[in-house]
């Protein structure tokens, strides 16, 4: 069976399948263009379809936790700069992978990593690609991309995790700067699609709430309870959520008070990476505008901050979105985190 072969006969799966139904949805509309909201909101939202989703295997290598999952081949958007771009099913895409990488210490997902996947059969190569980072109610943080494959059987997909170019402070330090690879065999079983779930919401849909994450046992990239500094406040823009800390006499953000701004989603509270973000910032001593760093702690998590002059006494905090966070989006999500005014951070 050749994969065009696959694709007619209207059945997926690999490994053990997640139990569900479609739900009445004809085939080729569930695998290619499912219900989309009608005046969707420009905020997160409940989508009108959950798709069902498996973890594949879970493993470690060097200081990571690396895990490969599946769902559907299923549309996305993808964004450069403030352009959002739909990515559809084409004929040829036979499943959408995911991959989740975090720090298995802390738990911490690792965003503004490149990641890539190679997926052989008998040692020849199938497919190749660097894979998108991704938001997505169920699955959370993660990369991700849809896949051709050649047909049933068994596949290699080697893992390849980039070493981490955003800042890393304390413990973090130079831990994710090396490149590694891990390989991930799965099976693929046409006659299992149909175990997938493909589930229609109803009168939830289009609501301004989020599905919960699916718990599979891996990081979803929930922002972490930080305990480092001060809260001085928090603010929302473009339905993101923002709080700001001030931390003081923490050797390792260096000798000056340093500001963290940490920024996720609403409601499951999914850390929101790769922004262009800049806070004005008034004390005692004057104003300033400063650029502020993508940054990986192991308290705080991945943030965005800066080390500022004077003493640590600050009167206002407004943040600037110069750039929105640059991953691509899944259903419900594809309309939040664009038109991002500037936001005081308030008590």
């Amino acid at each position: 069976m050749n994969r065009r072969d696959v694709l007619r006969s209207g059945c997926l799966g690999l490994g053990v399948a997640l139990a569900g139904c479609l739900g009445g949805f004809e085939q080729t509309s569930a695998w290619r263009d499912p219900p989309l909201v009608e005046n969707r909101p420009q905020a997160v939202y409940v989508p009108a379809i959950t798709e069902g989703m498996r973890l594949v295997d879970e493993t470690t290598i060097g200081p990571y936790g690396v895990s490969l999952s599946y769902s559907y081949p299923h549309r996305f958007w993808n964004v450069a700069s403030t352009a959002r771009e739909k990515v559809v099913v084409t004929a040829e895409d036979a499943i959408h992978l995911m991959v989740t990488v975090w720090d298995r210490e802390t738990n911490h997902v690792i965003p503004s990593s490149g990641v890539s996947l190679e997926i052989r059969q008998d040692e020849a190569l199938v497919s190749q690609e660097v894979i998108y980072p991704m938001l997505s109610q169920q699955m959370g943080f993660h990369y991700g991309a849809n896949f051709e494959l050649e047909g049933e059987g068994m596949y290699e997909a080697r893992v390849s995790v980039g070493g981490l170019s955003t800042t890393q402070t304390g413990e973090f330090e130079g831990r994710f700067d090396e490149p590694l690879s891990v390989e991930v065999p799965f099976g693929f079983d046409t006659d299992r699609l149909y175990e997938l779930s493909n589930r229609r919401l109803g009168e939830r849909k289009g609501r301004r709430d989020a599905i919960a994450p699916m718990d599979m046992g891996i990081p979803t990239g929930k922002i972490p309870d930080a305990t480092t500094g001060t809260l001085l406040g928090t603010g929302t823009s473009g339905d993101a959520q923002f709080a700001a800390r001030l931390i003081s006499d923490e050797p390792r953000f260096g000798d000056d008070p340093y500001l963290a701004v940490i920024a996720c989603t609403p409601y499951n509270r999914t850390v929101l990476p790769m922004m262009h973000l800049e806070a004005s910032i008034t004390t005692p001593d004057g104003q300033q505008t400063v650029p502020l760093q993508e940054t990986l702690d192991p308290d705080i998590g991945y943030h965005y901050g800066t080390g500022l002059s004077g003493d640590a006494s600050i009167d206002r905090v407004e943040l600037t979105t110069v750039l929105p966070p640059q991953v691509a989006r899944h259903d419900g999500y594809e309309t939040a985190f664009f038109e991002m005014p500037p936001v005081v951070i308030d008590e």
